[in-house]
């Protein structure tokens, strides 16, 4: 699944295309869109704003109109030359000059009102962004404090309603570089530990969100069998599924406490 720096990245990348601009033309190839009429409900109007919270991301119109998305396990968004061929699993296409912004397989989209009770509950019900200008730590540790003290602390750390942007692979850095291990249950775990997580996640997720480079990241993910950078060969790098969604966790047990 994309992570909260994936779609801060996809945003930094549409936002100069489109901020401030009354786009060519919009486009909703994919056939659920049919009766919807999106092109005629933002015709004529200018985003005022491209922004990502966690996972989220959102193109905001003059009217009020806010383009949702979400892109799961499954999604793309990609900004690509006028003349690019978009693929026939092409959700969504905003021309504007000689560029394409087009959302390809994202299982959540949809067009709403900012104002709305659904839109507002939506944001509401997230954790801080981690890749907030100001990151709100004290909220973050409030939401954690009011979770199930025996879930795992890289469990906890998935749940977007404790913090938003965090997902599988960064659970795993940041509880690495930390050296906490992701298996100890929350309550075990001190304010001063949390955030110790969330301060060695963050400015990695922050360069990753500007560079798209995510791959230089990984120490322990995906690297399982092999061993640890940081303890020597004679500790391997464990995987085991965690949390009810069983995503794969990657640690070191001997330097993870």
């Amino acid at each position: 699944m994309p992570e909260g720096d994936t779609i801060h990245y996809a945003a930094n990348k549409i936002r100069p295309v489109l901020e401030g601009q009354i786009p060519d033309s919009i486009e909703t190839p994919h056939p659920r869109f049919g009766r919807d009429r999106w092109p005629q409900r933002l015709q004529g109007q200018a985003v005022t704003g491209v922004d990502a919270h966690g996972k989220h991301l959102f193109i905001r119109f003059e009217n009020q109109l806010v383009i949702h998305s979400h892109l799961r396990m499954t999604g793309k968004w990609r900004v690509r030359d006028e003349d690019w061929p978009p693929p026939r699993n092409t959700w969504l296409l905003i021309k504007h000059g000689e560029k394409l912004v087009a959302q390809i397989n994202g299982p959540v989209l949809e067009l709403m009102t900012a104002s709305r009770t659904r839109f507002d509950q939506r944001i509401a019900g997230l954790g801080p962004d981690i890749l907030a200008p100001e990151l709100d730590e004290q909220a973050f540790l409030r939401r954690l404090r009011t979770d199930d003290p025996t879930r795992a602390i890289g469990d906890a750390l998935l749940d977007q309603r404790v913090i938003a942007g965090i997902g599988n692979l960064w659970k795993a850095e940041g509880c690495f570089e930390a050296g906490i291990d992701p298996w100890r249950r929350t309550g075990d775990v001190s304010d001063v530990e949390a955030l110790a997580i969330i301060h060695a996640t963050r400015p990695r997720m922050l360069e990753s969100s500007r560079s798209g480079m995510q791959e230089r990241f990984k120490v322990v993910y995906g690297n399982a069998g092999k061993p640890c950078p940081r303890c020597g060969t004679d500790s391997n790098i464990r995987a085991r599924g965690q949390g009810d969604d069983n995503r794969t966790t990657y640690w070191c047990p001997r330097c993870q406490r």
